[in-house]
C-alpha cells in the first residue's frame, strides 16, 4: 500500500500540514515566551512607579500624608495592583480596600468599570501573596508597600487571560486547519492520482493492443498536459497500426498478383494444360521483372531511409541540373500529351548532394506525370526565397482528396490504383536526409504542388 502514489502525495500533504502547525506551535511559544518577559518588565517599571509616587509622596509632606496615599492607592488599582502601606515600624497606614471605601459611591462604580474589578463588599479577593518592597528617601527606610496584581472579574489576571485565550485560539486551529489539512490532502491527493491512475490503465491497454483507448482531459496544468499527449500518441499509433496494416495489405497484394500468375502458368504446363513454348516463357519473365521491381522498389526505400549516412553534398547550380533532368522528361511527356514547362534563376543554387536531389525530382516528376492527363501541364519550377532553396512541382491533374493528404508520403499508400506506393516516401526520406523537407498542397480535382525545400548554407561538404 504504501507504494501507492496516492498514499504517497497524502503522506507529502499531511507532512506539510504537521510542519505548518509545528511551525505554529513554535512560532506560539516563543511569541509567550517574549510576552511574558514583557509583562515582567512592565510589572516591575508599574510597582517602581507606584513606589516612586509612595516616596514622593512622603517627601512631599515631610511624612506620610493619608489623602496622598489613598491617591496613590486607587492609581496603584487602577493600573492592576492592591497595595498596603507599612510605616518604618511595619504598622499599616492604608490598603486598597480602605482607599476605595472611603471614596464617593459613583467614584467607585467608576473605578470598577475602568479596572474591571469585582465589585461588592470584598472586592479584591486574590490568591497571590502580596510582597514586599521597602520605601526609602535619602537613603533612609521610611517604610514598607506590599503590592499583589488584582483579579478581574473573571478572576484571573489580564495576562493570564491572554494567554488562555492564546491556548484556545491555538487548540482551534489546530482542530480546523488540521481536519481542513487531512481532508484537503484527501481530496487533492486523489485529484492528482487520478489522472495518473486511468494514464496507467490506458496504457495497459494499448500495450495489450486496444489501440482506441484514451483518456478524459480535465484543466491546463503539467498532468492535463501529460494527458493531451498521451492522447495525440495514441491516435498517432492508430493512424499507424492502419497504415501498418494497409502496407502489409499493398505488399501482399503487390506480391500475390505476379506470384499467382505465375503459379497458375507453371501448374497449368506440369499439369499438360500449356505448351511450353516462347510465349509462355516470356509471360513468365514479365511477372518474374515485376516482382523484381516491386522488390527494388523496397530496396530503394531502405536505400533511401539510410542516405543520411552516405550523403555528399555541394553547391549546385539549379537551372542547368534541373534543365538536364527536363531534358530526359520530354519525350515521356510529350508521348503522353502533357506539356512541361520551366521556370528557374539563372543564379539559383542549392546545397545538396546531386545523384539524390535528382532522385527527389525524378520521383516528384513521375509523379506528376502519373497523376494528369493528356492536354494537362507540368510546372517545375525553382528557385530561392530569404532562408530556403526550393524546386516546386506544379500538375493539373485530378489532385488529391483532403482525407489522404496526410498519408501520401507514407510507405505503399496509393491514393489511386498504379505504382507501388513509394515514390513520394522515397523522396521525403532523401529529403530528410538533406535537412529539408517536401510539402504538398492540393484541392482534389484542381491538380496538385510538391515543394522541396532545404535551408541555404554558407559552406559545401
Amino acid at each position: 500500500m504504501i507504494k501507492s502514489l496516492w498514499v504517497k502525495f497524502l503522506i507529502l500533504l499531511l507532512s506539510i500540514s504537521v510542519i505548518s502547525l509545528s511551525a505554529a506551535l513554535t512560532l506560539r511559544g516563543l511569541i509567550i515566551k517574549d510576552f511574558e518577559e514583557y509583562l515582567e518588565g512592565e510589572t516591575e517599571d508599574r510597582i517602581y512607579r507606584v513606589m516612586a509616587a509612595v516616596e514622593g509622596s512622603y517627601e512631599r509632606y515631610s511624612g506620610w500624608n493619608e489623602e496622598s496615599l489613598k491617591e496613590n492607592a486607587v492609581w496603584a488599582l487602577l493600573l492592576g495592583y492592591e497595595v498596603k502601606i507599612l510605616d518604618a515600624e511595619n504598622n499599616e497606614l492604608l490598603s486598597t480596600k480602605k482607599a476605595i471605601d472611603h471614596l464617593p459611591p459613583l467614584m467607585q462604580r467608576r473605578i470598577s468599570a475602568i479596572g474591571g474589578f469585582t465589585s461588592g463588599d470584598n472586592p479584591l479577593v486574590s490568591d497571590t501573596p502580596f510582597t514586599n518592597y521597602p520605601l526609602f528617601l535619602g537613603g533612609e527606610g521610611i517604610g514598607f508597600i506590599e503590592i499583589r496584581p488584582v483579579l478581574t472579574r473573571e478572576g484571573q489576571g489580564k495576562g493570564t487571560i491572554f494567554m488562555m485565550r492564546s491556548d484556545r485560539f491555538l487548540i482551534l486551529v489546530i482542530f480546523v486547519l488540521g481536519g481542513l489539512s487531512v481532508l484537503l490532502s484527501l481530496i487533492y491527493s486523489k485529484r492528482m492520482t487520478d489522472p495518473i491512475k486511468k494514464l496507467t490503465i490506458a496504457a495497459t491497454h494499448i500495450s495489450e493492443g486496444k489501440i482506441k483507448s484514451r483518456v478524459s482531459v480535465k484543466g491546463n496544468d503539467e498532468i492535463s498536459d501529460l494527458s493531451r499527449t498521451f492522447n495525440m500518441m495514441a491516435n498517432n499509433l492508430e493512424v499507424q497500426e492502419t497504415l501498418r496494416r494497409k502496407l502489409t495489405s499493398n505488399i501482399a497484394h503487390e506480391l500475390r498478383t505476379p506470384l499467382s500468375a505465375m503459379q497458375g502458368e507453371i501448374e497449368g504446363m506440369l499439369d499438360g494444360l500449356m505448351r511450353i513454348d516462347r510465349e509462355r516463357l516470356i509471360s513468365l519473365h514479365e511477372e518474374t521483372n515485376r516482382l523484381k521491381h516491386i522488390i527494388e522498389g523496397i530496396e530503394e526505400l531502405s536505400r533511401a531511409q539510410a542516405s543520411v549516412l552516405e550523403m555528399h553534398t555541394q553547391q549546385v547550380v539549379l537551372k542547368p541540373f534541373l534543365i538536364n533532368i527536363k531534358d530526359r522528361f520530354d519525350k515521356l511527356f510529350s508521348d503522353k500529351g502533357v506539356q512541361l514547362a520551366f521556370e528557374c534563376d539563372d543564379t539559383a543554387t542549392i546545397n545538396a548532394d546531386p545523384d539524390k536531389l535528382s532522385q527527389i525530382v525524378i520521383n516528384l516528376l513521375s509523379n506528376a506525370l502519373k497523376a494528369t492527363e493528356q492536354g494537362g501541364m507540368v510546372l517545375m519550377k525553382a528557385g530561392s526565397t530569404g532562408t530556403d532553396s526550393f524546386i516546386e512541382i506544379t500538375d493539373t491533374g485530378a489532385g488529391i482528396k483532403k482525407e489522404d493528404l496526410p498519408f501520401v508520403f507514407e510507405r505503399f499508400y496509393k491514393a489511386s490504383e498504379g505504382g507501388l506506393g513509394l515514390g513520394l516516401t522515397i523522396a521525403k526520406e532523401l529529403a530528410d536526409a538533406h535537412g529539408g523537407r517536401i510539402e504538398v498542397r492540393s484541392a482534389y480535382g484542381r491538380g496538385a504542388t510538391f515543394i522541396f525545400s532545404i535551408p541555404k548554407f554558407t559552406t559545401s561538404s
